[in-house]
């Protein structure tokens, strides 16, 4: 594995990539890998607090996508590139995928727009891996509600969330080369186990 890959959880709600991405950080730093973790929209304190504006209120539709894209655009200037630069591991808890199937594929988000956003604020910080972890949406819906304190995202109805699982699969079909899908539905330990198999046969190491 050489210094500086930039690895992206996706996936739909109770998916358990927040779990994944640290459990991944950890196998990582044990094999001698300086790893950065972090998440969207968040990362940097400017990221949090638009992710605590978007949560408690329902902007309209572009004004939500520019949130999302101010946050990003602070998150890869401030730390995904300077630690990438600097030689190190990034995983990242969502990124641009999360863009493309929520405010693309569910707002409804002219595409046009989303790309041109996209190569402004992503710029060089483009994943090395994307894992999409894969769930039924009951199944998800079942694990948000058992963590707690569900958003306004977790609350949707079944169909706004299988909306979702088919965009991140249509994802994966388009771009193979760099996204791996995941049988997220498994115990814990078997998702991580799948993951650091999709590093290795991505990488061309063990995990």
């Amino acid at each position: 594995m050489t210094a500086g890959k930039f690895i992206t959880f996706e996936g739909g709600e109770g998916s358990g990539k927040s779990t994944q991405a640290m459990m991944l950080a950890d196998r990582l730093r044990a094999l001698g890998k300086n790893v950065v973790v972090t998440r969207e929209p968040g990362g940097t304190p400017l990221g949090e607090s638009i992710r605590e504006l978007i949560l408690a209120n329902r902007p309209a539709l572009v004004a939500e996508f520019l949130l999302f894209a101010a946050a990003r655009a602070e998150h890869v200037a401030t730390k995904i590139l300077p630690a990438l630069d600097a030689g190190n591991w990034v995983v990242c808890d969502r990124y641009i995928d999360s863009t493309r199937v929520y405010q693309g594929k569910l707002a409804g988000i002219d595409p046009h727009l989303i790309d041109i956003v996209e190569k402004h604020t992503s710029k060089n910080a483009w994943p090395s891996l994307t894992l999409i972890l894969d769930v039924p949406p009951a199944t998800g819906r079942v694990r948000a509600s058992e963590r707690g304190d569900l958003n306004r995202y977790d609350a949707e109805k079944i169909s706004y969330h299988e909306q979702i699982r088919e965009g991140f699969l249509e994802i994966a079909a388009r771009e193979p080369r760099r996204c791996i899908v995941i049988d997220g539905s498994k115990s814990t330990s078997e998702v991580a186990g799948s993951v650091r198999g999709a590093l290795s046969a991505r990488f061309g190491v063990e995990a």
